[in-house]
């Protein structure tokens, strides 16, 4: 499967700018066509001008000339050719339209051990933070497929990480980060191999 990735992010997009740097790299095959953020103020936004990948802020005060946010997504990714989405730190729900626009074709990276840590408003420190508050020594990355609940799609890949007594959730957070970065472009790379499976039922 030749990969024409569309990313979506809301914050700074440290794994978007590590994958298309892997992309530039050589050590990974696909074409990074498109960036699209819900957030105006987005470093992810800047980071794609300096990458040169065409970029997007799309919510409710810019829709493109489209009806909705989810008409809008859909319409732009498809305008790029994308045939897998990946949300890279993206905070806002992906409508059922742009599930059903993409089914299994849809990937998130999330900074924990899923199914612990996942659902509504779980993202970014507040995941880190409770795993602090927990007995849990150990946390993690999970690559998952997206469906039309929060966290809630098949996993992918995981990695452990550990979760040690003098951590706080700002670098337990940092150390997870460097494993989402390793993990997701091996996730990619696994599929191209036929080794991880999307299309399973």
């Amino acid at each position: 499967m030749e990969f024409h990735l569309g990313f979506l992010a809301s914050g700074s997009g440290s794994n978007f700018r590590t994958l298309v740097q892997n992309i530039h790299g050589g050590n990974l095959e696909a074409y990074a066509e498109v960036l699209i953020s819900n957030k105006s103020a987005a470093g992810a936004l800047s980071l794609a001008h300096e990458l040169f990948v065409p970029s997007y802020c799309l919510n409710g005060k810019n829709l493109e000339g489209f009806p909705d946010v989810d008409e809008a997504i859909i319409g732009v990714l498809r305008r790029h050719d994308v045939n897998l989405v990946l949300l890279c730190g993206y905070t806002g729900k992906l409508g059922d339209k742009v599930v059903d626009a993409f089914p299994n074709r849809i990937l998130n990276i999330h900074p924990a051990l899923l199914p612990k840590y996942g659902g509504k408003g779980m993202y970014g420190h507040h995941v880190h933070d409770a795993v602090i508050a927990s007995s849990d020594m150990e946390s993690g990355a999970t690559v998952h497929l997206v469906d039309k609940e929060y966290d809630h799609g098949r996993i992918l890949a995981q990695v452990k990480v550990p979760r040690y007594e003098a951590d706080t959730s700002q670098t337990l957070g940092e150390r997870v980060l460097r494993f989402e970065h390793v993990l997701y472009s091996q996730v990619l790379r696994d599929i191209q191999k036929g080794i991880v499976q999307l299309d399973i039922r």
